[in-house]
């Protein structure tokens, strides 16, 4: 599979673009649910929306709520905190395609790190201080980052500017997965025959 990276703005013109007709790994949770069994109900209106962009050649409307909208505000703060604490050089994420999956790094450090960068609730950031380790739900997003950009580790970034200057920001380092990234391969497989399957109804 040949990997590409565009250096792009996220949420530019030319990145919606470039999404169509992928499936990207931010939704890759619900692709992954279920395993070994049969796709779930999000995974089949996830495949039937990659469906009608592709036909269409255009996205769909994207969802907003007031905490996407928190986190794009505050994630160029949370990047700025984690590359003083870290003494890196972040840089664009851009977006990277392999085969026919997109993935959209919040930022790369380095040759072989990236970061994925949360702002969550006062609440969620603290239990994270509390317990350690990162939300597992974010799993198969970060493991698909790391397969498509073929970069080592992940960054989990949590930073909650409610709480005082030294724990606004939590980071928990996450390797790359070889048995993870083969689940998902064989997973991405089956799913974009169910794309196809859905787009052979609109032909």
């Amino acid at each position: 599979m040949e990997r590409k990276f565009y250096d792009i703005d996220q949420n530019s013109e030319e990145w919606f673009k470039l999404r169509i007709g992928l499936a990207t790994s931010s939704n890759f949770a619900a692709i992954m649910a279920n395993i070994p069994n049969a796709f779930g109900n999000p995974a089949h209106e996830y495949a039937m929306r990659i469906a009608l962009e592709s036909t269409n050649q255009s996205p769909l409307e994207s969802f907003s709520n007031v905490w996407t909208e928190h986190g794009t505000e505050y994630e160029p703060m949370a990047r700025e905190r984690y590359e003083q604490d870290n003494f890196v050089e972040v840089s664009n994420g851009g977006f990277y395609t392999l085969d026919k999956f997109g993935s959209s790094p919040d930022g790369l450090v380095g040759t072989d790190g990236l970061i994925e960068i949360k702002c969550p609730k006062w609440n969620t950031h603290f239990k994270l201080l509390v317990k350690g380790g990162y939300n597992t739900a974010y799993r198969w997003q970060i493991q698909g980052q790391l397969l498509i950009t073929g970069r080592k580790w992940c960054d989990f970034v949590s930073f909650c500017e409610d709480f005082p200057e030294a724990h606004q920001l939590y980071t928990h380092r996450i390797e790359a997965s070889l048995t993870d990234q083969g689940d998902m391969i064989a997973r991405l497989t089956e799913f974009n025959a169910l794309i196809e399957r859905y787009k052979s109804i609109l032909r």
